[in-house]
């Protein structure tokens, strides 16, 4: 079964009759290899073809598909058609002319990386996907096609008949019709990284980093020929899901790692120039909102798309409606976000600002922010998205996830979505992580549209097993964590891709002081004069607590004091979960550091000797006795 982006649930309504039943054949007669975007804008110029087909074993299909009777075909030519409309004759662009000239943009786009060129033989240089095109008519038998001499403006083996796709072909006759429309076919198969290239150069929007190099149209027709090797796209998964996203509400309950802030950004960027009241979206820390302003801007979406910490925007919305604001002291979070409450429910302060509303770390809210917010969309666009992922819960203690979405108005059912494979982590981060904090987040069923606990799979990246190291002295930590970050610098890694996630805030002061010690730039989100705004962009070590951590991540990490947690006067399921959140923000390098016992320190311990036998010497390397190194 074919993989159709969007899903066929999600396309129905903006497709023809007959579009709708050939993406039922596609689905119901390819092999699970082949995806299929329907009505998917490729490149920059944003072309339209009805369908874009890849395999790995065939290539790359552009199709244009016509709800045409033969009656309505007045005359034909090879670059144009008339047919009969209400409004009388109308000259459109003959489909296959449209489908020969989408194939070649594309063939022109993709030959520009060097990845996707052949390389020996006589044609070097040349695109090494294979391509073809078609058309589909969807109400025209093969013999009336042949009787109307059709075939004379459309060639024959390169339309798909409306008596080839009824329900009852034979999935290989199908099948042939598809790759007889093939210009050229090639033996070997395309490699994943392969791919992934192809989806990066056609498909901009899915691209993990806006910030890489394009091709083409992208920069005004200069080939470049250094591309980096790997191109980081959304996973198909991710994909269909982002481009499904319909009307309603939505939840998306998500493990660390599996894309759910990607999917946002998307979400962002298909809306946005549709809409015409802003969207909003809300997280719960300052550092995960500076990371998620930064990629708004890069999209150019921020005269669309406000991003605000939750407490930030109950403060702007008091002051843009002139209710008055609490008092600042002890319980002056909670006096705002009650303020902002009543002056919805006496009407200062309106509903329905946003055409919509997206929500970051959702299992960070209380219930009562979402319901609050929930009431900020606007019901004819009725469009919000919640992000979630219990297991990642560090704020409002246990009692905070005892609701249901529906009794906060978020009315979900039937659209939930569950992610849980993990991409951001290699296979040894996740599973020492998972492996440490199982005993305390445990994998639960949810009752009604509650939300579960998820087991994280990973996507199946290897790396270094993270280290634990102890020493005699936080400053020991510190200086080591220095010499080694100093190392990975001069391998060629900036100093933006390392960062310091500490549970209380004299370990941050330490270890900061040691890093500055060794001349090495820093950015304390904790530092003297009260926390810094967090600059993703600045190339300097980020050192932060463990609750700044959430939504982010860095190649590189380390997590020193562990000797410290759990933390005396917290609940220890609590510190499991922020400790579990901060090594899942390492994406290849986890580096664990403590100077004394405890607890946690003998439950990574544990987790080490648990380890197979010559397994990458165990799912934690480098134990070191309690003042050795």
């Amino acid at each position: 079964m074919a993989t159709l982006i969007p899903s066929l649930n999600a396309s129905l309504r903006r497709m023809t009759g007959g579009e709708r039943r050939f993406a039922q054949r596609l689905v119901e007669k390819l092999e699970d290899d082949y995806t299929c975007w329907y009505d998917v804008p490729i490149g920059v110029a944003t072309r339209h073809p009805d369908f874009v087909l890849l395999s790995p074993r065939r290539g790359v299909l552009i199709l244009e598909v016509k709800d045409w009777k033969l009656e309505t075909i007045e005359r034909a030519d090879k670059s144009q058609i008339t047919i009969h409309t209400d409004s009388g004759p109308k000259r459109v662009a003959n489909p296959f002319e449209q489908a020969r000239q989408y194939a070649h943009a594309v063939v022109n786009l993709l030959q520009q990386d060097l990845q996707l060129q052949q390389t020996n033989g006589p044609y070097k240089g040349r695109l090494c996907v294979p391509f073809g095109y078609g058309v589909v008519l969807a109400n025209i038998t093969r013999k009336a096609f042949e009787t109307a001499q059709l075939d004379a403006v459309i060639e024959p083996h390169r339309v798909i008949c409306r008596d080839e796709m009824v329900e009852n072909v034979e999935a290989e006759a199908f099948q042939k019709r598809l790759w007889d429309m093939f210009t050229v076919q090639f033996g070997a198969a395309l490699s994943m990284p392969q791919i992934d290239r192809i989806r990066w150069h056609l498909f901009p929007e899915i691209r993990v980093q806006p910030k890489q190099l394009s091709l083409g149209e992208d920069d005004g027709g200069d080939v470049l020929a250094d591309l980096p090797d790997l191109l980081r796209v959304m996973d198909l998964q991710q994909e269909q899901l982002a481009r499904s996203l319909g009307e309603g509400h939505r939840v998306i309950h998500g493990v660390a790692g599996s894309g759910k802030t990607l999917i946002l950004g998307f979400r962002c960027e298909r809306l946005a120039p549709v809409l015409t009241k802003p969207v909003l979206v809300l997280c719960y820390n300052a550092t995960l909102a500076a990371k998620l302003q930064a990629v708004i801007r890069l999209k150019k979406l921020d005269q669309k798309v406000n991003v605000r910490t939750f407490h930030g925007w109950c403060f702007d919305q008091l002051r843009l409606y002139n209710v008055p604001m609490p008092p600042k002291g002890e319980a002056y979070f909670d006096q705002l976000v009650e303020s902002v409450i009543q002056g919805v429910e006496k009407g200062q302060i309106p509903r329905a600002q946003y055409g919509a509303v997206m929500i970051d770390e959702g299992h960070d809210f209380r219930p009562k922010w979402l319901k609050l917010v929930a009431q900020m969309v606007d019901p004819e666009t009725n469009s919000l998205l919640v992000l979630y992922d219990d297991a990642q819960s560090i704020y409002g203690g246990k009692t905070k996830r005892k609701f249901s979405f529906s009794s906060l108005g978020i009315q979900a059912q039937g659209r939930t979505t569950i992610l849980r494979l993990n991409y951001r982590n290699t296979a040894e981060i996740l599973s020492t992580a998972y492996e440490f904090a199982k005993e305390y987040i445990r994998p639960a069923h949810a009752e009604d549209d509650g939300v579960p606990l998820i087991q994280p799979e990973s996507a199946g990246r290897h790396g270094l097993p993270p280290e634990l190291r102890q020493f005699p002295t936080l400053a020991k930590e510190g200086s080591y964590l220095a010499e080694q970050f100093r190392q990975i610098n001069r391998g060629g890694r900036p100093w933006r891709d390392m960062a310091v996630v500490y549970r209380t805030a004299f370990i941050g002061e330490e270890i900061t002081k040691q890093l500055q010690a060794a001349k090495i730039p820093v950015q304390w989100l904790g530092g003297p004069g009260g926390k810094k705004r967090f600059d993703p962009g600045a190339d300097s070590v980020t050192v932060m607590t463990m609750h700044s951590s959430k939504g982010l991540e860095f190649p590189v990490v380390a997590v020193p004091g562990l000797g410290y947690m759990p933390h005396r006067d917290y609940d220890i399921h609590d510190e499991a979960k922020l400790l579990y959140v901060a090594m899942t923000r390492a994406m290849d390098k986890l580096l664990l550091t403590c100077s004394k016992d405890s607890q946690f320190v003998s439950r990574i311990q544990q987790v080490s000797k648990a380890a197979k036998p010559g397994a990458k010497q165990g799912i934690v390397s480098n134990l070191m006795g309690l003042f050795g190194r």
